[in-house]
């Protein structure tokens, strides 16, 4: 932005009157929106006072807004002209859950992941910076993102750069050093006050006009730290180098504006804190917030699913390790903030003093998770696919050099549907087989996982993974036993290789081959990494081609090892490998994403016969 283009944010004209109106107003549409849609209702009603004002103050087509995560800016998307289009959220074909810059110039970064706000809008600031642009810079971020050691990285840094940034601290739930008393609460609120901001600039202005002048500022403003730090809950923030504006109130609209319009004036990195509650103005949401955290489409009136929730595979494991640690007191679990997503609330009620919440660290958690296994402990952490990424190197350097029993519990494994490309588990099948002395098991039913869980804590040494997707298991209720692969059905014309919950759709492609006369023999893998390709060449000496099916990245898959087998064995063989692709999945229902990718029955169904059909 050039000094001399025009500033307009949003809701620059409109009052304090009426911008509580439209948090009024806001409200209801996130309501009735998310209940016909799913999404993520509680953490967006507790920020739309926060959204609002950012839009009455900064033009984020200009400046910089950074959301951490990012399921906080549905208010966001509806002021910034993707109203209509919310009917649409998450949907195939329909704008993203999460920030998207391809949706809009006000979405200035993807997002879907926590605690890499602060080092993103750094990393703006320094652009700013060395190209002599003038736009302002803004980092989101919830109490939640600050349990992630990413986020502190930014802030040690963006608080010594000297530079305009302003991070907004949506404190909706952790107490990130608690307030002493009503002391601390006057004073914060004197702070805030116009009358103390008009002042403090004429201050500021007045007393660096002469070196006199700098002197005595100096001395004032020591001594107001000295106060400030043994009273207000800022030290930890201004220690960094931030000047720290807070608490102040998230739901009043113009309290909120005037601080932030106090920090927009500040030439220095600034962190505002702002208390919210969850679920703000929808009683169900506020009740039980961690419920409506994500939530599937709901009777808005009573908050009641419109689709019970049966059994799935998180549930299942959960159970099932619940079982394992009475039986083992070795047996411990691990989550990284994701206790409910991964099916260990029975497992912390059970077992308490076994049961460990780390945050948004899993790079914390794989390293806490070595040092438990080098003690003797069986440690087990359950995580999303998406999220494990973030602890490639502690999987590399803390467990797997010594050989440590680790075992992941590697959930959302797969294409994981409306949450789209920052969290479909596509990647974990090509880095967990890179890393040296790791077992990944594959289970396609409930039956499977329970007996692979079993294995992985009390059979497999060394660290091992168990892999399996979001949601319930398919019409496949079998268990193929301890073997590396199993044939599930016998057949001449064609060999058709899956794993995981993609077997279904095989199964189903291989009874409608039957239809057109063409035999298919399928192969089920229990064990990918390290993968035995035995049972798969001998069906390939047979059939003179194999056809692959994973949802997973076209580099690294199942399926390209699976041809170099096929290539060192010498064997005079078709091999097509179907996968997720090489590029990134969008978002909408997993059956969209299925037939776009061709991984649904119909689609392996036509691959094969036009195969077998070209070679015959």
């Amino acid at each position: 932005m050039k000094e001399t283009e025009e500033y307009q944010p949003l809701l620059a004209g409109i009052t304090d009157r009426e911008g509580t109106e439209l948090c009024a107003q806001l409200r209801q549409e996130l309501v009735d929106d998310v209940s016909k849609t799913g999404g993520h209702l509680a953490s967006n009603l507790g920020a739309v006072e926060l959204t609002v004002a950012i839009h009455r103050v900064f033009d984020t087509r200009q400046d910089r807004l950074v959301f951490d995560v990012g399921h906080q800016c549905y208010c966001h998307k509806i002021l910034t002209g993707r109203r209509e289009a919310m009917a649409t959220l998450r949907q195939y074909g329909g704008i993203a859950g999460f920030p998207k810059p391809v949706e809009s110039v006000h979405d200035a970064f993807i997002a879907g992941h926590a605690s890499n706000s602060v080092a993103v809008a750094l990393g703006m600031v320094r652009a700013r910076q060395a190209l002599g642009e003038h736009y302002k810079v803004m980092a989101l971020i919830g109490d939640g993102a600050l349990t992630g050691g990413l986020a502190y990285e930014g802030l040690s840094n963006a608080g010594a750069c000297g530079q305009q940034l302003l991070v907004i601290l949506n404190d909706n739930g952790m107490s990130i050093t608690p307030n002493v008393g009503a002391v601390a609460d006057h004073l914060a609120k004197q702070r805030l006050k116009p009358q103390y901001l008009t002042f403090k600039r004429y201050y500021r202005r007045v007393m660096n006009s002469n070196q006199v002048g700098r002197k005595v500022y100096r001395f004032t403003h020591k001594v107001k730290q000295a106060l400030k730090q043994s009273l207000l809950p800022c030290s930890m923030f201004e220690n960094m180098g931030f000047n720290y504006v807070g608490p102040v109130n998230g739901h009043d609209l113009a309290g909120l504006t005037r601080a932030m319009r106090y920090a927009r004036e500040l030439n220095e990195p600034v962190l505002l804190h702002v208390k919210t509650v969850k679920g703000k103005g929808y009683a169900p949401a506020e009740e039980n917030p961690d419920a409506f955290h994500g939530v599937s489409p709901f009777d808005p009136a009573t908050g009641k699913a419109k689709k019970k929730s049966g059994e799935n595979f998180s549930a299942a494991f959960g159970r099932t390790l619940t079982r394992l640690a009475q039986q083992d007191r070795r047996v411990c679990a691990i989550t990284a903030a994701m206790m409910s997503g991964t099916g260990l609330e029975q497992f912390q009620a059970a077992c308490p003093e076994r049961f460990f919440d780390v945050g948004i660290a899993e790079g914390c958690a794989v390293s806490m998770a070595a040092g438990m296994a080098k003690q003797g402990a069986i440690p087990v952490f359950a995580v999303y696919s998406s999220f494990l990424q973030r602890a490639y190197d502690m999987l590399i350097h803390d467990v797997a050099i010594d050989k440590l029993h680790v075992v992941l519990g590697v959930d959302r494994a797969g294409l994981v549907g409306e949450d789209g490309e920052t969290h479909h588990g596509v990647f974990d099948v090509a880095f967990l087989d890179s890393v040296p002395g790791m077992t990944v098991l594959a289970p396609s039913s409930y039956a499977e996982l329970e007996g692979m869980l079993e294995q992985a804590v009390l059979h497999v040494n060394g660290p091992v993974a168990i892999r399996y997707p979001r949601g319930g298991e398919g019409a496949y209720r079998g268990d193929a036993g301890p073997g590396h692969a199993a044939v599930l059905r016998r057949g001449d014309d064609i060999t058709l290789v899956s794993y995981g919950i993609l077997i279904n759709d095989v199964l189903e492609a291989a009874e409608l081959l039957a239809g057109e006369g063409i035999q298919a023999e399928v192969v089920k893998l229990n064990v990918i990494t390290p993968l035995d390709p035995e049972l798969v060449l001998e069906s390939v000496k047979k059939t003179k081609v194999l056809l692959t099916a994973e949802d997973s990245a076209a580099h690294g898959s199942v399926g390209e090892r699976l041809a170099a087998a096929v290539a060192e064995a010498g064997l005079t063989a078709k091999v097509l490998c179907r996968t997720s692709g090489d590029k990134f999945v969008t978002h909408g229902a997993l059956s969209c994403l299925k037939q776009e990718l061709g991984l649904d029955s119909a689609g392996i169904f036509r691959a094969a016969l036009e195969e077998v059909r070209k070679d015959g």
